[in-house]
C-alpha cells in the first residue's frame, strides 16, 4: 500500500469514529453537555441539522481530533449539496463572519505600539490572521478535503464575476486566503512528475482529453498519436491528495529542428522519427487542470524538470524550445485598427488588413504574401512594445515563458490553421527558445527591467523607424569605478548561470 493511500484511509478510519461520537453525543460540546445527551437519551434521539456556518463555528471551537475529522467530513457534505444561491450566500458569511476578530485585532495593535518587539509582533500577525485560514485547514484533514477547498475556490471564481463594491472586495479577501493556503499545500516540494504515455490508466487519460486547452483532442485516435510514438512526451504534475487529477500537463514532440507550424507536428499522417535521431524537444501545449488552482505556479517548474529529464534520457537533444499560440493578439489588434490615431498602423497597413475579415483569406496565396510583411510587422510590435500592467508583455502566454527565462525566438506566420488559431491569432504562432546558458540572465533582465529578450529574427520585423531606435548603440560610458563594478558583476552573473534545476 502507497503512503498516500494509507494516509488516506486513515483519515477515513478517524472519520468514521467521529461520526459514531457525534451520533452518539449530538451537536453538544463539552463534558457537561455529554452528560446531559447520557441523562436524556428520549429526549436527544436525533441532533437538529445546523446551518453551516453554526457547523464552521463548532469546528474551530477545538473539539477533539477524530470529532473534527468527522465534523469538516459533515461541512463539506453539506457544502456540496447546496445551489448557486446557497453557495453565494456561504462564501459571503466566510468573508464577513469569518475574519479577524477585531476586538482581538486592535488590543494586538494597541500591545505592539506600546511595547514594539518581536513578542508583540508575534500577537499581532497571529490577530491579523482571519478566522478562515484555520477553517480551510480543519476542512483539509477531511478524506478529500484538499480537493474539496480546491473546487470552492473554483466556485467562488464565479461569484466573485458577479460581484461588486463591497460584496467583491470581501470575496478578494477570501481568495487572498485561499491563494495563500493552496500555493502552500501545493508548493514543488509536495509534486510528483509522472510521465503519461499509452499505458496511463484510462481514468488519468480522459482527462488529459478534457483537459487539453491548446489543442484540442478530438478523440482516443488523436491521443494515441500523441502519446504512443517514440518521437513523442507527455509529462504531468500530481499531487498526493489528488492521485489521479493531474494539476498540469505538457506536451512533447521530439524533432530534427525548430517548427513553424503546429498542423506538420500533429498531422495525422506523418511520419514517426526515431527518437535517438532527434535534436530539439518542442513543448508545444501545456495546460493547466485545475481552475481552482488559478494563480498557484507550476508551469516554470514542470518545463525545467521536463527538460533535465529529456537531458537524462536523450543526451542528443541541443535545442529546447516551444510552438505556442498567441491568445491577445488578435483582440490587440482589432483595437489598433479601429483607433484613427494608432502609431502602429498607418491608414496603409490598415488596408491591407482589411483583407482579415474576409473568410478564407489565409487560403489565397496572393492575399496571405500581401498579409504577412504588414502582420508580422504588428506582431513584433505587440511582443516588443506593447505593454500592459506593471509595464510587462500585453500577451499572457509571452508573460510566462519571458518569465521563465526563454526568449522569444521566431513569429510564425499563418503557424496555426484551426479555427481557433485563426479566431484568436490569425494562425500567428511564436517559438519561445530556453537556451539553458542563458536561461538565468534573461529572466534577470524581464524580471529586473521588463526587458523583452528577443531574437534578431524578431527584432527585424519592426518598423524601420523603431528598429534603428533599437539597435542604436548605447551613449559611450563615463569613465571610473562605478562602470567597472557594473561591468565586473555582469560578468560573474554570466559565469554563474547554470541550466534549470
Amino acid at each position: 500500500m502507497s503512503s498516500s493511500t494509507f494516509f488516506r484511509s486513515m483519515l477515513t478510519t478517524i472519520a468514521d469514529r467521529g461520526r459514531a461520537l457525534l451520533r452518539r453525543h449530538g451537536p453538544m460540546v463539552g463534558d457537561l453537555l455529554e452528560d446531559a445527551a447520557r441523562l436524556m437519551p428520549l429526549t436527544v434521539k436525533t441532533p437538529p441539522k445546523r446551518d453551516l456556518p453554526t457547523l464552521c463555528d463548532t469546528l474551530l471551537s477545538g473539539r477533539g481530533e477524530a470529532s473534527g475529522v468527522a465534523l469538516a467530513e459533515q461541512i463539506l457534505d453539506q457544502w456540496d449539496a447546496l445551489d448557486e444561491a446557497g453557495r453565494r450566500t456561504f462564501l459571503l458569511d466566510l468573508a464577513y463572519r469569518f475574519g479577524p476578530d477585531p476586538i482581538k485585532l486592535d488590543k494586538a495593535i494597541d500591545a505592539y505600539r506600546a511595547a514594539p518587539g518581536a513578542a508583540t509582533a508575534l500577537a499581532l500577525h497571529t490577530a491579523a490572521e482571519a478566522r478562515r485560514q484555520e477553517l480551510f485547514r480543519r476542512l483539509n484533514l477531511a478524506p478529500g478535503g484538499t480537493e474539496a477547498v480546491v473546487r470552492m475556490r473554483e466556485a467562488l471564481f464565479k461569484v466573485m464575476a458577479g460581484a461588486q463594491g463591497v460584496e467583491k472586495a470581501g470575496l478578494e479577501a477570501v481568495d487572498a486566503d485561499l491563494s495563500h493556503l493552496l500555493a502552500s499545500w501545493f508548493n514543488r516540494g509536495f509534486l510528483v512528475l509522472r510521465h503519461i504515455d499509452w499505458t496511463t490508466p484510462a481514468n488519468i487519460l480522459e482527462k488529459i482529453i478534457r483537459y487539453e486547452a491548446v489543442h484540442t483532442i478530438r478523440d482516443w485516435n488523436d491521443l494515441r498519436r500523441r502519446l504512443a510514438p517514440s518521437d513523442r512526451r507527455c509529462f504531468a504534475f500530481f499531487h498526493p491528495q489528488l492521485l489521479d487529477d493531474p494539476l498540469i500537463f505538457v506536451e512533447v514532440a521530439l524533432a530534427p529542428d525548430i517548427p513553424a507550424s503546429i498542423d506538420a507536428l500533429l498531422a495525422e499522417d506523418r511520419a514517426p522519427m526515431a527518437a535517438e535521431d532527434a535534436t530539439t524537444a518542442v513543448f508545444y501545449s501545456i495546460s493547466n487542470c485545475q481552475e481552482g488552482l488559478r494563480g498557484v505556479s507550476f508551469g516554470n517548474f514542470l518545463i525545467k524538470q521536463v527538460v533535465e529529464d529529456l537531458r537524462g534520457e536523450l543526451p542528443n537533444l541541443r535545442t529546447f524550445v516551444t510552438l505556442s499560440p498567441v491568445p491577445g493578439f488578435a483582440g490587440w489588434l482589432a483595437k489598433e485598427r479601429k483607433d484613427e490615431g494608432s502609431a502602429v498602423l498607418p491608414p496603409a497597413d490598415k488596408a491591407i488588413l482589411a483583407a482579415l475579415d474576409q473568410p478564407g483569406w489565409h487560403q489565397d496565396p496572393g492575399t496571405a504574401a500581401t498579409v504577412s510583411p504588414v502582420l508580422l510587422q504588428a506582431a513584433a510590435h505587440y511582443f516588443l512594445k506593447a505593454k500592459g500592467r506593471g509595464g510587462k508583455p500585453v500577451d499572457p502566454v509571452a508573460r510566462f515563458h519571458l518569465g521563465n527565462g526563454a526568449r522569444l525566438e521566431r513569429l510564425n506566420f499563418l503557424g496555426d490553421l484551426s479555427a481557433k488559431g485563426l479566431a484568436q491569432a490569425y494562425g500567428l504562432m511564436v517559438n519561445y527558445l530556453y537556451k539553458l546558458d542563458d536561461i538565468e540572465i534573461n529572466h534577470e533582465r524581464y524580471a529586473d527591467r521588463g526587458e523583452v529578450v528577443a531574437a534578431s529574427a524578431v527584432r527585424r520585423h519592426l518598423k524601420a523607424d523603431v528598429e534603428a531606435e533599437e539597435t542604436k548603440p548605447p551613449p559611450k560610458a563615463k569613465t571610473g569605478g562605478g562602470t567597472g563594478e557594473g561591468a565586473a558583476k555582469r560578468a560573474r552573473r554570466t559565469a554563474a548561470a547554470q541550466p534549470p534545476a
